[in-house]
């Protein structure tokens, strides 16, 4: 806790950090937190799973932890899962300084959010849709925010969110502190900065700090047709205790998922067509392990953080190498190892060098395993089971009925029967998926930006579509 202290922090925050768990300040948060403290707009490079949601709660709930009454604070986030999960972050952060933070967000009954807010929280974590909507109805006022974040700024914009973050901005004091975390910096993201925020600092965090080193990264080449049978014989190896499927598209997780069920896998799929009231349920069992295996396109795991995920499938390749970082990222968490695992049809192979060059880090390319490959697996865990409970010396009622077996017939005939009835024998039921297009490597375009310089008059920025309808958050 002591390089905590270092950073100006006080008791009371220190004391909720002890609590969950925090040793020593991830480098995000040692360069960002005595940044924020001091007052100072900040714009930070930094994907998921770097420890962002502390680096900018910490100094947000310092500088609110004295007031009351109206918001102080405004914190928003791309999606509602994400918006959850911080406010969440931030409730434990301020456990001890009398801070509430309040998550609104679409898909929840506007009615429940109106009175919660009439408690009065000094932070809301909000989607740029819900917030606008209670702007609109005049139960959200942010005249007196002192400080405003804008998390994963990058997808916001690519969810179609930066007319309702102008409008936003502009119903906010003009003194207030802005921040703005993003794991790229495009253009667009450039220009808003420049109009926004007040000479601020810029902390990037490089993606060999990134990609979390317990993770054991491995790729297979496969045909897209083949690559559900290979995914049920590594699932079948590799026994994962909770697993996270990722695919490209709704269509595709829809697919998969009941093809998963179909051969008798536990698992469920969860995107942005579903419920709110859906979403919320597959991820509570997921989280409780009633199902083994989630399956998932990039913006529904947005913000996604479940402890004990030993293994996450790129069932298909991800868009780039920031959204392999997040992807890789739900596992390998609170010193934990874990394994990552991409399926490449042969026309991508550019695309993973790619991300392999963005990541700084080596994908081990696996061979395919085979039908043998899973039923080996699935008898190795069957012995795995027999040696537990003759470790766990549970079975003494069992003993007798043993002895008579024995003498009736030949003891490795008998464990070779019991290994046959506790061995899961791949299922080969004919699944077929909707094939998709292969992705194509893309050429570099985040190249550091130079936040110490405003544009000048003159200069052109990119057009913003004025017409577009906003997206339901």
């Amino acid at each position: 806790m002591e390089k905590f202290k270092v950073l100006g922090i006080s008791d009371e925050i220190i004391r909720s950090l002890n609590d969950m768990g925090f040793e020593e300040p991830t480098p995000i948060q040692e360069q960002a937190i005595p940044e924020a403290m001091a007052g100072n707009d900040l714009v930070g490079q930094a994907q998921t799973g770097t420890g962002k949601t502390a680096a900018f709660g910490i100094p947000l709930i310092e500088k609110v932890r004295h007031t009351g009454g109206r918001i102080q604070g405004v914190i928003l986030t791309p999606t509602r899962e994400l918006a959850i999960q911080v406010a969440e972050e931030l409730n434990k952060l301020g456990q001890y300084a009398n801070v509430f933070a309040l998550p609104i967000y679409g898909g929840q009954e506007i009615g429940r959010q109106i009175k919660a807010l009439r408690k009065n929280p000094q932070i809301i974590v909000a989607t740029p849709g819900r917030l606008m909507d209670h702007m609109e109805r005049r139960n959200i006022r942010l005249g007196d925010t002192k400080i405003l974040i804008l998390d994963e700024a990058d997808e916001m914009l690519n969810m179609g969110f930066i007319d309702d973050i102008e409008k936003i901005l502009k119903e906010t004091p003009e003194s207030r502190q802005t921040l703005l975390f993003s794991a790229t910096m495009p253009r667009a993201i450039q220009n808003l900065s420049q109009k926004f925020l007040k000479n601020p600092t810029f902390v990037s965090i490089k993606a060999k700090e990134v990609t979390v080193p317990l993770v054991e990264q491995f790729y297979v080449e496969v045909p897209d047709r083949q690559k559900f049978d290979v995914l049920c014989r590594l699932l079948d190896i590799q026994a994962p205790e909770l697993a996270i499927a990722f695919g490209r598209t709704k269509r595709r997780v829809d697919e998969l998922s009941e093809a998963l069920k179909k051969r008798g896998y536990s698992a469920e799929g969860i995107h942005g067509d579903l419920t709110q009231a859906k979403r919320d349920s597959v991820l509570r069992q997921f989280r409780d392990g009633v199902i083994d295996i989630l399956v998932a396109t990039d913006v529904a795991a947005r913000g996604l953080d479940v402890s004990g995920v030993t293994h996450v499938y790129n069932f298909d390749i991800p868009q780039d190498a920031e959204s392999y970082v997040h992807r890789i990222g739900r596992t390998g968490r609170a010193g934990n190892t874990g394994a990552a695992l991409t399926f490449v049809i042969p026309r991508e192979l550019d695309h993973l060098r790619s991300i392999e060059r963005h990541t700084k880090r080596k994908i081990v390319r696996m061979p395919v395993p085979s039908l043998t490959d899973a039923l080996e697996g699935q008898q190795k865990l069957a012995v795995e089971k027999l040696l537990r409970v003759i470790e766990e010396g549970n079975y003494d009622e069992y003993k007798g009925r043993a002895e008579e077996l024995l003498n009736q017939s030949d003891s490795v005939a008998l464990v070779s029967a019991a290994l046959k009835l506790l061995t899961k024998e791949p299922d080969t039921t004919p699944v077929k998926l909707t094939e998709e297009a292969p992705l194509r490597a893309r050429r570099d375009r985040n190249r550091p930006p130079q936040f110490n310089r405003r544009k000048g008059p003159g200069e052109n920025r990119p057009p913003f579509n004025k017409n577009r309808s906003r997206p339901h958050a």
